[in-house]
């Protein structure tokens, strides 16, 4: 009889700590998942401001409408989100509705969050609540009168926000949906890359390029010219795990992106998002290409071969993964040239990740060259080789010098 008592006292000690460990290890993968998730959303990004604590919010964002901070969402009790519950999270993040009915502002991505599904939501969740509480109290709002009156944004979403799960289209591949599913829900690129409307909402042109801080978001759809035409699906799954490919290098807010958020994302993530991008139809450009006896053209190509041609190569080839082409370049063919005039003015340097801890670098010209000489030479980049452009003005070149002072 005791042996009987110690052997059932055993086989339940052994079936109790069979259950512990799984659940531990059901536990790791959730969180691992969440934590996988949060750096997919780039949450980090918008949510630490310079020199602060990852997650504890205090970041400036500028809008058109004025300054948002962003919040702590550590899981801190008083100033962070440690008194919220799973289904308060799940509902502020697909519906943008805070605990209390505080209705969130835009820059705030839920109208692309409200397509990720509550099961990646609910990992997320649980991998926020692993964070380190930080007592950092913060006020997001700080937009003047009226646009501080939260009410309003019943009016912007009746305009601009559908909520809804993602749901997979049955005549695409799993592949593909995995790709729509992450651009357009938890990646959120069209908050950069298509652009909006007076009030802020997005225009009907998805992903076809938009301005943002003063740098162009380029168009990244399929269309020849301006967008991914004459990228592959390993282009682009190597810019965005690098930050450099055969055709283009990183600059700009995209360099933070990569740094912080695509280049830990997976190889099959990377590949998904880029069969999903060339599948989505841009409009064609028919700008036509300024004529070379065009006064601003032949001050241009002056400019270009005494300061630039030693890189990009007298035929604007340029060197691979290391000095980007010019012909033939979606990023000098959008209709839009502040990130050209931002890195000529100001310089760049490539994205640092694991798999390119170090990167070609671009000084600036700014010093140098005065606003009409930077505005012909970019003129002449983007309408030579086979490009074609708008011209760049002086003025805009202007805007962006004064833009850029501290």
């Amino acid at each position: 009889m005791r042996s009987l008592l110690i052997s059932t006292t055993l086989l339940s000690l052994v079936s109790l700590t069979a259950a512990q460990a799984q659940t531990t290890d059901q536990d790791f993968t959730t969180l691992d998942k969440g934590r996988y998730l949060a750096i997919v959303g780039d949450c980090v990004a918008c949510h630490t401001k310079p020199g602060g604590l990852p997650f504890a919010g205090g970041l400036e964002m500028q809008t058109p409408f004025g300054v948002i901070v962003s919040p702590n969402i550590t899981p801190d009790r008083e100033t962070g989100i440690g008194r919220w519950s799973e289904d308060d999270f799940i509902k502020t993040m697909q519906h943008g509705v805070a605990p209390g009915g505080k209705r969130l502002y835009p820059a705030f991505p839920y109208p692309y969050y409200t397509l990720t599904s509550k099961a990646d939501l609910s990992a997320i969740w649980a991998y926020l609540n692993t964070l380190e509480p930080v007592n950092n109290r913060v006020e997001s709002n700080q937009l003047p009168f009226p646009f501080n009156i939260r009410t309003s944004l019943i009016g912007w979403n009746i305009l601009s926000f559908r909520s809804g799960e993602f749901k997979p289209r049955p005549d695409k591949t799993e592949e593909w949906n995995r790709g729509a599913y992450l651009v357009d829900g938890l990646g959120h690129c069209g908050a950069c890359h298509t652009p909006k409307t007076l009030w802020g909402g997005d225009k009907s042109a998805k992903l076809e390029g938009g301005v943002l801080l003063g740098w162009t978001a380029p168009n990244i759809t399929a269309a020849d010219k301006q967008g991914l035409g004459l990228w592959t699906v390993d282009d682009i799954a190597a810019y965005l795990k690098t930050g450099t490919n055969r055709l283009s290098i990183a600059s700009g807010p995209m360099k933070e992106v990569i740094e912080n958020s695509t280049s830990k994302m997976s190889d099959q993530d990377l590949k998904a998002i880029g069969v999903y991008l060339k599948d989505v139809a841009g409009a064609p450009d028919l700008t036509k290409p300024l004529l070379e006896t065009d006064t601003k053209i032949r001050v241009g190509k002056a400019i270009y071969q005494d300061n630039c041609a030693a890189c990009h190569t007298f035929s604007g080839q340029g060197i691979a993964e290391l000095f980007p082409p010019l012909k033939g370049s979606s990023v000098v063919q959008q209709k839009h040239a502040d990130t050209l005039i931002r890195i000529t003015l100001e310089g760049t340097k490539a994205s640092v990740t694991d798999a390119r801890p170090t990167g070609p670098a671009m000084p600036p010209f700014g010093w140098r060259l005065n606003d009409d000489q930077v505005a012909a030479v970019l003129t002449y980049i983007r309408n030579s080789w086979g490009n074609a452009s708008p011209e760049v003005s002086a003025s805009s070149v202007r805007a962006a010098r004064a833009d850029m002072q501290p």
